[in-house]
């Protein structure tokens, strides 16, 4: 592509946000459905949400369709920075021409990614802290309790300085790295074998749309438990100094989840991890197609 990397940044950033808008609800739903059960074994707990819809039933029902929305300003904030910095350093990737080796572009996808969640972090800090707090009656995972967007960032800023606004991101970048890998390694080959079989005409929507659903299966499965800890380490509560309460890090985190949820408790939430992952994954790229078509 004869786009310049800051170009790229632009229109990367302006992709993800698009995309973001139209999948927030599978967001907040993931969240919520992540961090229910918390270190219970299975089926000791009640369960406010069984499942993706009856999940968006049950938000609609506590916070109302707005509930469908929180931490929209934080998710966009998240998918602006993220995505631009992906983009830009994949384009770079590109330019210097380490995508043509073989393996190179997972490679370069898997840094790009990461580089990305790492600027990203606070606003998933936050967005993770808005999109769990709700009444209590159907609360799951530690209750933030923040006013706003801005009260959020100015209260963990206040605790625990800018290292609290960086907090779980050990989580976080595995998570986008092992998601962005995934997700290059998989969409072009899906793509093609979709094309391959017939059933759509070769750079068609429906040919991205299938091989984004396709490719979507391999992201879920390698990238649900990653999401999972980095839920759990966003959302914990912290002391005064900034230690964890629950976990003590990545490992741990995915240490203590096997053995007192079960192996399955990694996978928690991973219907509405699939859900986003294949529109998210296809408006992002139509989006950005698109956008630099102009």
């Amino acid at each position: 592509g004869g786009v310049p990397p800051a170009t790229d940044l632009v229109l990367g950033a302006a992709a993800g946000c698009l995309a973001c808008v139209l999948t927030n609800p599978l967001e907040v739903v993931k969240t919520r459905l992540q961090l229910q059960g918390e270190l219970q074994p299975p089926g000791t707990y009640p369960r406010p949400y069984r499942g993706v819809l009856r999940a968006v039933g049950a938000v609609c029902r506590a916070d109302g369709l707005r509930g469908l929305q929180k931490g929209l300003a934080a998710s966009l904030l998240y998918q602006g920075l993220m995505n631009g910095v992906r983009f830009y350093c994949y384009s770079h990737a590109e330019d210097a021409g380490w995508t043509g080796y073989p393996g190179g572009t997972v490679a370069a996808g898997a840094v790009a990614g990461a580089v990305g969640a790492f600027v990203g972090s606070p606003a998933y800090l936050v967005k993770t802290h808005l999109q769990a707090q709700t009444l209590s009656a159907v609360a799951v995972g530690h209750q933030h309790n923040h006013e706003s967007i801005s009260g959020a960032f100015e209260s963990i800023y206040k605790q625990h300085g800018v290292a609290g606004l960086w907090r779980g991101v050990t989580g976080a970048v595995p998570r986008v790295a092992v998601g962005s890998a995934a997700q290059l390694a998989t969409f072009t080959s899906a793509k093609d074998w979709v094309c391959e079989h017939q059933w759509f005409r070769e750079g068609s929507w429906a040919a991205v749309l299938a091989g984004g659903m396709v490719s979507g299966v391999a992201v879920a499965v390698t990238m649900t438990p990653f999401d999972v800890v980095s839920t759990r380490l966003y959302n914990q509560p912290v002391d005064a100094d900034g230690t964890g309460k629950l976990y003590r890090g990545f490992l741990d985190c995915i240490l203590q989840i096997s053995s007192k949820e079960g192996l399955l408790g990694l996978y928690k939430g991973i219907g509405a991890v699939y859900l986003r992952l294949g529109p998210h994954t296809v408006l992002s790229l139509f989006f950005w197609d698109e956008l630099r078509k102009m």
